[in-house]
């Protein structure tokens, strides 16, 4: 696995402030890959797996969190407020009214949160409206000439 140092190195610098992390681009240029790396150096800098929430909407054990509401109340039981949580949703635009989700997490601060999705859905003007300077996108691009060469 290449390591996307340069997106790392972002979320690095936006982690734990009061921020969405909206990470987006096209299909297959690592976006999941990265959510995971970050997840894998939070846990090696020393933060607990209990404070940890990952879930990938395109595996089949996820499927019965696709109503948001069904979601808020297994991710609020996962969370406790006295200790900061990280909260990653991958392919959310798979959770039915993702956005009122997104919101509703956002309000609460002990949770700082990420998500992935595609730039058609997570950017939508909908989307965009009710989060407006509340998220900050990170466009994650295929890999660079450099980074291909190192494969």
């Amino acid at each position: 696995m290449i390591t996307r140092e340069t997106y790392l190195q972002k979320l690095h610098q936006l982690k734990d402030q009061n921020i969405i992390k909206v990470v987006t681009g096209i299909r297959r240029s690592g976006k999941s890959t990265l959510l995971e790396a970050f997840k894998n150096e939070l846990t090696a800098s020393g933060v607990s797996s209990r404070n940890i929430v990952f879930l990938n909407f395109e595996e089949r054990e996820n499927l019965h969190l696709t109503d948001w509401t069904v979601l808020y109340d297994e991710i609020i039981k996962k969370v406790e407020t006295d200790k900061k949580h990280y909260v990653f949703l991958d392919e959310v635009q798979l959770v039915n009214d993702f956005e009122k989700l997104i919101n509703s997490l956002f309000t609460k601060k002990h949770i700082d949160l990420y998500v992935t999705g595609s730039n058609a859905y997570l950017l939508s003007s909908e989307l965009a409206t009710l989060l407006t300077g509340r998220y900050i996108a990170i466009n994650v691009q295929p890999y660079s000439f450099k980074e291909y060469a190192l494969a």
